[in-house]
């Protein structure tokens, strides 16, 4: 089987073939244009000659006469000076008297059969056959002193000499058509060597496949998959993409079209950045739905952006499949807390029993019963949502096995929630700063104080308020507490991007953003920290889907 040759040497073989190709008929037009130019100087420069040489004075008496000795003397001279291949007399009846190169024609017949014209008293040019073969050639008339016709001068020029000199002419140019074919070599083999390199050393036949596989990975994938340029113009948009935004056009009525125009968002997502930025995980809304986005950058190995790609899915599946994590992770971490309160009740009680301290058992049950159920009754009557009240159940004894008491105020109390923000990402802000809160207190030295929420609604606004003892916050770091990858927490309060910090509060502001609520941060003097979140009632919902 023969080995195929690659795209880069086909195309220089095809590129070299062509440049030949071109030089060869660029060649044969200016050897045409060049030998018509010639012929056409030569034969005026005969015709001058010609005509000069049947004007020289005597040569008509010599002519009349038959002088052939006598022509000889007078036109030998000039036949030994001019350039031209001969120089013919003739009489009125055709008869050589002088031929500067076969004198052997003397007293022969001219031939060629163009003399008519000439004893008709015209000058012509012409090409004819003659004894030395074919020339170009110039007659003129000899006229008498009365002015009849009475000889032929003949100046000729053979086009074998006409040739050589027309080829010596083009020899130098024949030498730049050579180097000009070889730097045609060197540009077609950069050339394509350079094409290959932008094809990223590809053969067309891979680039078809990888553009096929590229296309059914677009279908396939569950994502929406966007590709922009850098002027905001869709290259691609998958079906994933299409459906999650509702757009009922199909993929070739979009590309083209900017991104602004098919996509409505109060993101600064599709603002073209100075610098190429990824961006990952983050909250925004397109066309009314709540996604999860991703950007990254298409980057050649020019320098310069090429546009991005984003990803994004529904927000909505991620909750679903977050709540059901959450549940049974915060189930989990019940059970396991309770199970450890149990142990120890149970120990404590055992010990009691077996000293027959009875009286103290029966009041230690008692205590502990009355301590669990308040804190059961406060929370299910000041809060109607199940889900809020498992999660503060859950808060209060995961704070309280830490050793940190969580403490309500006694003004909490919650009914409807405001309707840009759903029971989800309540818990998610409520979970994520109580969460916060306990970390910042445990990094003091024992006792710790109690972390202390306030939840309920004042006026026409959900008021979140969490406050603790910790250790604070840094100066240098709170403007940049709510983006994604910075902490408070890591030692020595300074900013970490991990995998497990820096997303609990960037989740919180993004929540409290789509609901067109704010966030404050005070200090809680002597030590520790207040965040304060405020979200209004009457503010627009977003559609979620």
């Amino acid at each position: 089987m023969r080995a195929k040759l690659s795209f880069q040497i086909k195309l220089f073989l095809y590129l070299v073939a062509f440049s030949c190709l071109l030089l060869v008929v660029l060649g044969a037009f200016v050897f045409h244009i060049v030998d018509n130019q010639m012929h056409h100087d030569l034969g005026n420069r005969a015709k001058v000659q010609a005509s000069e040489i049947a004007l020289i004075p005597g040569l008509s008496q010599k002519v009349i006469a038959h002088d052939n000795a006598a022509i000889a003397r007078l036109i030998a001279p000039l036949s030994q000076r001019s350039d031209a291949s001969y120089i013919v007399i003739g009489d009125s009846h055709e008869i050589h008297l002088y031929h500067s190169s076969q004198p052997q024609t003397i007293n022969q017949p001219m031939v060629g059969g163009d003399n008519d014209e000439v004893l008709a008293g015209k000058t012509i040019i012409s090409v004819r056959q003659g004894g030395l073969g074919v020339s170009l050639r110039s007659k003129a008339p000899i006229y008498d002193d009365n002015g009849r016709v009475v000889g032929i001068v003949s100046v000729g020029y053979l086009t074998s000499y006409i040739a050589d000199i027309t080829f010596s002419q083009l020899a130098q140019a024949l030498l730049f058509g050579v180097l000009l074919l070889l730097a045609l070599f060197g540009f077609s083999w950069l050339f394509s060597k350079n094409l290959k390199k932008q094809m990223f050393w590809l053969e067309p036949r891979e680039i078809t496949l990888l553009v096929r596989q590229q296309k059914a990975l677009m279908e396939a994938v569950y994502e929406g998959v966007i590709a922009i340029d850098e002027h905001l113009h869709i290259l691609t948009i998958n079906r994933a993409a299409r459906e999650l935004l509702a757009l009922t056009q199909p993929e070739a009525q979009l590309v083209g079209r900017r991104i602004d125009a098919v996509i409505e968002t109060s993101t600064d997502f599709f603002i073209a950045p100075k610098e190429p930025s990824e961006r990952h995980d983050e909250i925004a809304l397109f066309n009314g739905r709540q996604v999860i986005v991703n950007r990254v950058p298409i980057e050649l190995p020019e320098p310069a952006l090429h546009g991005w790609i984003f990803s994004f899915r529904d927000k909505n599946d991620i909750n679903t499949l977050s709540s059901q994590l959450s549940q049974v992770t915060r189930y989990a971490d019940n059970l396991r807390i309770l199970r450890h309160e149990q142990l120890n009740w149970t120990a404590t009680l055992a010990g009691l029993l077996q000293m027959q301290r009875y009286d103290e058992a029966l009041d230690y049950v008692q205590a502990q019963s009355k301590e669990a159920q308040a804190i059961l009754d406060f929370i299910s009557q000041r809060f109607q949502s199940p889900e809020l009240c498992g999660l503060l159940l859950g808060k209060f004894a995961s704070a309280r096995e830490k050793g940190i008491e969580l403490q309500f105020d006694p003004a909490c109390e919650l009914g409807a929630l405001p309707a840009a923000l759903s029971e989800n990402e309540l818990m998610s802000i409520v979970g994520n700063l109580i969460d916060n809160a306990i970390e910042a207190t445990l990094k003091v030295d024992a006792p710790h104080a109690p972390v202390e929420l306030y939840l309920t609604r004042s006026g026409d606004q959900l008021i979140i308020e969490v406050a603790d003892r910790g250790a604070g916050i840094d100066a240098d770091i709170r403007p940049r507490l709510f983006e994604q990858g910075v902490s408070s927490k890591p030692v020595s309060h300074s900013a970490r991007t991990g995998s497990e910090h820096g997303i609990g509060l960037y989740v919180v502001a993004s929540y409290v953003r789509q609901a067109q609520g704010m966030i404050e941060i005070a200090d809680n003097l002597p030590s520790g920290s207040v965040f304060s979140v405020f979200i209004p009632y009457n503010a627009i919902a977003h559609k979620k889907k």
